[in-house]
């Protein structure tokens, strides 16, 4: 009788395999067909297998797509509304008195009414008025959709920041940016699809806030600290001295013919195979990320508009990104010093406007002139507001300062701007003193599916199986806000 071939896998069995290879694993057979491999969705309309070897290969949505790409501007901490979008001249009347409401809930006690430092007035043909710490921003409101009209769950922090980025205040849930990954992939395979970028560390909730959770981890957001202007820097073993690319492409085939040696006995195993696109693409890095992330390259005329700073500079990288087909780009300002502001507000409110303002306006210009505004969806907001009232001075919190706000989740403003989004409207309203939503309100899920729809997908059919159920951004709830939609 004549042997097969040898075969050097064959001599590294685990008790499992070589249960499976004789007849005491025939039950395995069975099981398999009832453990169904992680991530088949039940809905047919769920993505489809990509034809490429790639699982960021790009794909289509379930309908025509408004938006092709997202660009997040996530302001950490909870920026103000009643002194950023959402203007309450009532506050002037009741300043320093109580306001008149009985639905005045705050995390911490606070004090009478606290009117805005800041002055409004109306821009563009819409007439919307916008704070002045925003005047930059508010050259381009007629390209805005601003929701005031938002509103959360809870008035903490970690909680409030996991809902709005995962769909879930409490539970391991995937990120907005991998979902979206998950269901349209990248057009550019040699950059992540999903890039966070946050200068001088991680915000609260940390990694979290772009983690894939039980979808395969090549969906998880890659972070950058944008504090670094070196390449080198910012992006760590980004270049290999002491090889060269020729040497690395072949040291790189050697690797995957192992990794996927070893991956053929062991099926589906999501790290494994996140692990394998993993060391593809930090390959193909090298050439395109210190490309995209040299803002040097950008005609100055550009980097004035944009202005200086690591706002400016990590807001002109985002454009470049998108602008070479990364799918998802989240910008994190304030995670260093937050938009947190319980006391000294108006100053720290000024100062953390005039760090973005400049940089925000410059690529909505920016986007517009390129013809990539109309398929690029810009997101701006926090993960909550503040209270229209003062926040009462406690042992060791603001020493004694009365001049700063409380959280508030009841009522904030967000807003929307390009990639099919309906451009300059006002949609909701808080009440006179801007605490509470009350008309047309938007929850964050309602936010999270039409941010979907946007994007070409069905917020309920894009799902993913995990733990014996379908799992989806919004889980069970969530309303598409068609009056946000041009």
């Amino acid at each position: 009788m004549k042997h097969h071939t040898p075969r050097i896998e064959d001599l590294f069995l685990t008790r499992r395999e070589w249960l499976q290879r004789c007849g005491l694993g025939f039950g395995a057979l069975g099981l398999s067909t009832l453990l169904e491999p992680a991530g088949m969705a039940a809905d047919s309309s769920a993505p489809q297998p990509h034809s490429s070897n790639s699982p960021l290969a790009p794909r289509g949505p379930h309908f025509k797509a408004k938006a092709k790409r997202v660009i997040h501007l996530f302001m950490n901490g909870g920026p103000s509304q009643v002194d950023t979008f959402d203007p309450k001249p009532a506050l002037t009347k009741y300043a320093g008195k109580p306001l008149p409401t009985e639905n005045l809930r705050t995390e911490r006690k606070t004090g009478a009414a606290f009117p805005s430092p800041f002055q409004f007035r109306k821009y563009g043909q819409s007439g919307t008025e916008v704070s002045e710490i925003f005047q930059n921003v508010a050259q381009s409101i007629d390209d805005i959709a601003v929701i005031r009209s938002m509103h959360a769950d809870v008035p903490n922090h970690e909680p409030s920041l996991l809902l709005l980025n995962c769909g879930d205040a409490r539970l391991v849930r995937p990120s907005m940016g991998s979902w979206l990954t998950y269901g349209l992939g990248t057009e550019n395979q040699n950059l992540p699809g999903f890039i966070a970028m946050c200068p001088g560390g991680y915000p609260i909730q940390e990694s979290q806030n772009w983690q894939s959770a039980f979808l395969p981890g090549v969906y998880q957001g890659t972070y950058i600290d944008t504090r670094h202007k070196d390449i080198e820097k910012l992006v760590e073993n980004i270049k290999n001295h002491q090889c060269s690319l020729a040497d690395q492409r072949r040291q790189v085939d050697l690797i995957q013919a192992l990794n996927l040696n070893h991956a053929r006995t062991r099926q589906n195993d999501a790290q494994l195979e996140a692990r394998i696109h993993s060391f593809e693409l930090a390959y193909r890095m090298q050439i395109d990320a210190t490309d995209a992330f040299d803002i040097s390259r950008e005609p100055e005329h550009i980097r004035r508009l944009y202005g200086e700073g690591t706002q400016a500079r990590q807001i002109l990288i985002a454009r470049r990104l998108v602008e070479r087909g990364v799918r998802f780009v989240q910008v994190w300002h304030g995670a260093g010093q937050p938009w947190d502001n319980h006391d000294d507000l108006e100053v720290n409110h000024r100062k953390l406007a005039r760090e973005c303002d400049q940089a925000i306006g410059a690529l909505l210009k920016d986007l517009k002139q390129r013809g990539m505004l109309e398929d690029t969806l810009v997101i701006w907001g926090g993960e909550f507001g503040r209270t229209p009232t003062v926040e009462l001075p406690t042992p060791g919190s603001n020493a004694g300062k009365i001049n700063g706000r409380d959280h508030n989740h009841y009522g904030y403003t967000t807003w929307l701007a390009g990639g099919g989004v309906r451009p300059g409207c006002v949609h909701g309203a808080t009440d006179e003193f801007g605490f509470q939503a009350v008309e047309n309100k938007v929850h964050v899920h309602d936010l999270q599916a039409t941010i979907m729809a946007l994007l070409g997908f069905d917020h309920e059919r894009l799902t993913f199986r995990h733990a014996g159920r379908d799992f989806r951004l919004t889980d069970i709830h969530g309303q598409v806000v068609r009056n946000l939609i041009a």
